[in-house]
Formats: structure tokens, C-alpha cells, sequence
């Protein structure tokens, strides 16, 4: 039964629901927004936004996080993502969240700031899967149309001349600590794929790796990483460098200190920025009652529902605040709380040692629901 994806290549949050699907060899075919069939996804979900899966029975799944639940609920998974022992599952979900929402900086800051080598690439690229045909005005039309989106967006994430610099810090820090993780490790937590690593898979493969400026410095400075994102697209383990690594993750839930030293860095570089949406967050939340069930912001295609401002590495940075962040933290929260108690135990003194404690202590007032694919409010 064939699954159908409508997605972009150079989009990040498709990269994590493509790399997914082939891991687990489930059967689609990939769909650009173009395709008269999208009309449908989008009248149904209620936005324009990718990626959107179609099950086989016709429904529209929208979300990298919720295809893979639809595909590991749906017994579809030959590698679960939500697999390994109750810690590795909590790293996973932390990975997740870091990956596809702390990791947005250095990804927009890389696509839009390098334009010299980037734009004769991103010009086609953005436009294929949107203009059919050859027709140059038109393209043109629509790139400049999109890349103004994006420019703006970036804005939103944090990106402006005086944090630059310090973007590029931190990715290559983040870069040296992934790259000795890599040096004994092909994924993650082992020899497979867990959630962690589609979590991480989504900024280091569409921005990261395939833009060029970024791609140069990965190829450059991060060999193993960019071994990594090609692994990540492969359906099979594609780690003969490595030797004969069995396909699982490490036994007995354990954490390797690489891994420890990759969570002291989003503890550095996230937590702040999390610590700065919550309490936001929460302020709204607790303003006047509304209605559970009631899309969050009021308009289905509202992601943003304010600014925030935090110190991030020596400057002040303004971002915008967004209700699928807490929910993705919640399901953090969710993990942990549902711990055995000496697994909890466990997990407590890891993120402890991590400095990650606020993670599962920064709760919402109020719950943060995904309904009809878009963000709404819980009781």
C-alpha cells in the first residue's frame, strides 16, 4: 500500500519524515507542493505546510513528529524510533526537540547569509518542485517571493548581524562534539537510527548539508557528520566504516559520555531560549480563558504567538514563541514523568550532570494539544 509525501528537498522539516519513511522502507512516493493532489492536503489540514503525509486509506498526517508516530503506532517500523531502554527514549525526544527547533539558527543563518554561493543553487532549488516548466519570469517571480518569506523568518529565529558570529561558534562546537561522537558511533545511541537522530537529521541535512556554503564546511571541517547524513538517508545501516556494528542501539540503556557531552552543549545553547518561551508561554496561557480545543492564536496558519527576548551567548536575542515547541516539550516532560521510579532516578542524575533539569521542570500552565494537525489548547 503506497504512502504519498508531499514535501520539498531543500525543506527541513521534510528531510526528518522522508529519512524516516526510507529507514523503515515504508512504501511512498514523494510529491511536490505542485502536484494537484497538495490541494487537497491543504484544504484539509488548513494551511499551506509541509510535510504532509497521505495514508493509504486517505488521510492527510501533518508534522515530521506525527508521521513517525502514525508509522511506529501503525507497526510500519522495521527500526523503531522509539526504541532502547526509558532513558534512551527521553534522550531522544530531548534530541528531537534540539534538533528540529534549537537547531534552526546556524540552519537559516547558513542558507541566507552566504548568498554569493548559495543562491544559484537555492533559486532552482526552491523553485523546481514549485514552477513546473522552464519559465524563468516565473521562477524568478517565486523565488523572490519565498526567499523574502524565509529572510523574514530568520529574523524570527534569532539571526541578525550581531548574533552571526556567534551562531557560527556554536555550530562549529556543536560540530567538533558530533564528530567525536561519530568517531565510535554510527548513529546516536549505537548501530540504528532513534528518534534522536531524525530529530537532529531535519537542520543538518536540508540547510546544513545540501546548501553549499554549509555543505563545503561540513565536507571540511565534520567528515564523519556529513558520513552521517548520508547514512541517514540510506535504508540500510551504511556504516562499513565502522566494521561489523550490530543494527540496535547500546545495550542496557546506557549513554555514552559523547552523548552526555551533547547534552551539556543544548543545556548551554537551548535551555536559555526554552527557560525564555515557557515563561511567555505561560503568561499567555494564563490569561483569559479560552475555549479547549481552540486552535492557539485564533488562525489555523499562526505558529508565532509573540516575541520573547533571552541572553544567548553574550547578547540579547529577540525570537518568536512558538505553541509546537511546547508541545514538543511536553512530550519530554511526558516521558520523564512516566518513568519508573528508578529509571527516573537514573534520568534525573543524567540531566542533572547535564545541566539539563530545567528540561523537565519547566512546565505549562496549560497543555499544548495537537488536533487536526495544528497546535491547540488542552485543559
Amino acid at each position: 500500500m503506497t504512502h504519498y509525501l508531499y514535501a520539498m528537498p531543500g525543506s527541513l522539516y521534510s528531510g526528518k519524515a522522508r529519512a524516516y519513511l526510507r529507514k523503515q522502507r515504508i512504501d511512498f512516493e514523494e510529491r511536490a507542493p505542485s502536484h494537484p493532489r497538495f490541494d487537497e492536503a491543504r484544504k484539509s489540514i488548513g494551511r499551506w505546510i509541509i510535510p504532509v503525509l497521505e495514508t493509504p486509506d486517505g488521510r492527510f498526517i501533518q508534522d515530521g513528529s506525527d508521521i513517525i508516530a502514525y508509522g511506529e503506532a501503525a507497526g510500519l517500523a522495521r527500526l523503531p524510533a522509539y526504541a532502547g531502554g526509558p532513558v534512551q527514549r527521553l534522550l531522544g525526544l530531548i534530541f528531537e526537540l534540539f534538533g528540529g527547533e534549537g537547531m534552526v539558527r546556524p540552519a537559516m543563518h547558513y542558507r541566507w547569509n552566504f548568498d554569493a554561493e548559495n543562491i544559484p543553487f537555492l533559486s532552482q532549488d526552491f523553485t523546481g518542485p514549485m514552477v513546473l516548466g522552464g519559465d524563468a519570469a516565473a521562477r524568478a517571480e517565486s523565488f523572490a517571493a519565498s526567499s523574502g518569506r524565509m529572510r523574514q523568518a530568520a529574523r524570527i529565529f534569532g539571526v541578525n548581524a550581531d548574533s552571526a558570529p556567534l551562531i557560527e561558534a556554536s555550530y562549529a562546537q556543536f560540530l567538533k562534539l558530533f564528530e567525536a561522537h561519530l568517531e565510535t558511533q554510527p548513529y546516536l545511541l549505537g548501530g540504528a537510527p532513534s528518534l534522536g537522530d531524525y530529530g537532529l537529521f531535519a537542520p543538518l541535512h536540508a540547510h546544513l548539508a545540501r546548501d553549499p556554503h554549509p555543505a563545503t564546511l561540513m565536507k571540511t571541517t565534520a567528515w564523519r557528520v556529513w558520513r552521517w547524513v548520508e547514512r541517514m538517508y540510506a535504508p540500510n545501516q551504511d556504516a562499513g566504516e565502522y566494521g561489523e556494528v550490530a543494527q540496535a542501539l547500546v545495550e542496557g540503556d546506557a549513554v555514552p559520555d559523547t552523548v552526555k557531552a551533547l547534552l551539556s552543549y543544548v543545556a548551554e545553547d537551548y535551555l536559555p531560549e526554552v527557560e525564555a518561551f515557557m515563561a511567555f508561554f505561560n503568561a499567555a496561557a494564563g490569561a483569559p480563558e479560552v475555549e479547549a480545543g481552540a486552535v492557539i492564536g485564533g488562525r489555523p496558519g499562526q505558529r508565532v504567538i509573540g516575541f520573547t527576548e533571552f541572553d544567548w551567548r553574550g547578547v540579547k536575542l529577540t525570537v518568536g514563541v512558538f505553541p509546537y515547541r511546547v508541545w514538543l516539550l511536553q512530550k519530554v516532560q511526558d516521558a520523564f514523568d512516566a518513568m519508573a521510579p528508578a529509571d527516573q532516578a537514573r534520568a534525573a542524575a543524567l540531566l542533572a550532570e547535564t545541566g539539563l533539569s530545567r528540561m523537565v521542570e519547566l512546565k505549562p500552565v496549560r497543555r499544548v494539544e495537537r488536533a487536526d494537525n495544528r497546535e491547540v489548547w488542552g485543559s
